[in-house]
This record gives C-alpha cells, structure tokens and sequence, in this order.
C-alpha cells in the first residue's frame, strides 16, 4: 500500500492502541472493522507490552484482521534496520522510533521508512524540547508523537505537551499526534490544540489507566472518538 494512500496531510486521524492480551484485540477488531464509519481514518496499533508479549506474531494477527493501517509501536532506540524488517514482515505498515534515540538510528529508521513508503512516527516520550531532536536529523519524520506515559497519568500537573505544536509546526510540516491518558475530552483538546491523530488505548477494566474500556461497547464509544476528531 503506498504511503501516499496511507495518510493524507489534510485529515484527522483517531489510532486504537491494543496492550492487552490477544484474545481482546481479537475480540474487537472485527467489530470494529464492521461497525466504524471512515475506516481509512483509524490506525490500529499493537502497542509496546503488546509486541513484548506476542512479538511478530501479535502484530501479524492484528495485521490478518484490519486491513488498514496497523502501527507497530517497536520504539525503537537501536537496529532499526532489522527491527523494521521484522514489523514489515509482520504487516505494520506504521512505525515507532523513540526521540531520544541515538541521531544515526533516527535517521536510518527515516531513511528505510521514505525507501519502503512507510509512515514513521517518532515518539518524543520523554523528550522536554522535540524541536531539538528533529532538528538534528537529516530529514522530519511524518508524525511527530507528544506522549505523556502511562506512569505519568497519575503525577499532578502533567499533561500533553501541546505547547510544543506550534514550536514543531514553526519549522516542520510533520503531522502531530497525542498520546497518554486521553478520553473523550481529552481528544477534544489534543483538536483544539492541533492534534492531526488521537491516540486512544483499549484498557480492561482492572487498568489504572484512561482510556476507552474494553468491556464496554467499545465500537459505540470509538465511534465517538472518531466523530471528535474529524
């Protein structure tokens, strides 16, 4: 599938990051796919402790039952030639690469994501100022990820960093993606603040985290998402 096809500069896009085990993705995935109107604007992801979990095998099974883009969210820090292999091979057609990365894997991860049109993303977890990472690089990525972790939801005052949107924007012309604790009024503000992508994790009931739960009607409470961001 070309890039090109995959993401369009001018849309708004809602990504469902599946952390779980495998039988919740296999679960809802179909469903989803059934039910959500503008599928070509739902990225699915297998998320980090997913991948850890399953490894090529977890992305290629959710790879089998969504047919758009499927995120796999490697983070890498290192080998990024090999580890992109190995998620492409699996069907991920979207990467993560964390900002704090050495600057010569962040530019090969770019490099063999333009060779093989791939949508890269680079997660700035972590990363205080984003603009000094991305201008160290041969070349911006295509989304730029301002993430607060999930140890980070619960520490008071921390927020997504949407003060860095316009910093980024200043200079870059990469879409913007949030990501961390994000409900429905969360994804409200990640828009107002200029978020291109809303990034929303399918938590269990027993999660400490925000998200949308899985033991809900999870399709319904997408949908809603979807509506917020378009």
């Amino acid at each position: 599938m070309p890039r090109e096809k995959m993401l369009d500069d001018s849309e708004r896009y809602l990504q469902l990051a599946f952390n779980g085990d495998i039988s919740q993705a296999r679960a809802i995935i179909p469903n989803l796919r059934s039910t959500l109107s503008n599928r070509s604007q739902v990225f699915i992801e297998a998320g980090t402790p997913f991948i850890k979990r399953y490894g090529a095998a977890g992305i290629r099974e959710i790879s089998r039952m969504w047919s758009g883009v499927v995120v796999a969210d490697l983070k890498i820090v290192d080998g990024a030639r090999r580890e992109i292999a190995l998620a492409v091979s699996s069907g991920a057609r979207a990467l993560t690469a964390l900002g704090n990365s050495p600057k010569e894997t962040l530019d090969l991860f770019i490099k063999i994501c333009k060779s093989q049109r791939l949508i890269s993303m680079i997660d700035m977890l972590g990363v205080a100022e984003p603009l000094k990472v991305l201008r160290k690089m041969k070349s911006p990525p295509d989304i730029v990820v301002l993430h607060m972790g999930r140890d980070e939801e619960n520490t008071k005052g921390k927020t997504i960093p949407y003060k860095q949107v316009n910093k980024i924007r200043s200079k870059f012309s990469c879409l913007i993606s949030a990501a961390g604790g994000i409900d429905l009024k969360e994804a409200r503000s990640a828009i107002f603040n200029g978020a291109d992508i809303v990034v929303a994790n399918i938590v269990s009931s027993s999660d400490p985290w925000t998200g949308i739960k899985s033991t809900g009607d999870v399709a319904s409470v997408a949908q809603d998402f979807l509506d917020t961001v378009r």
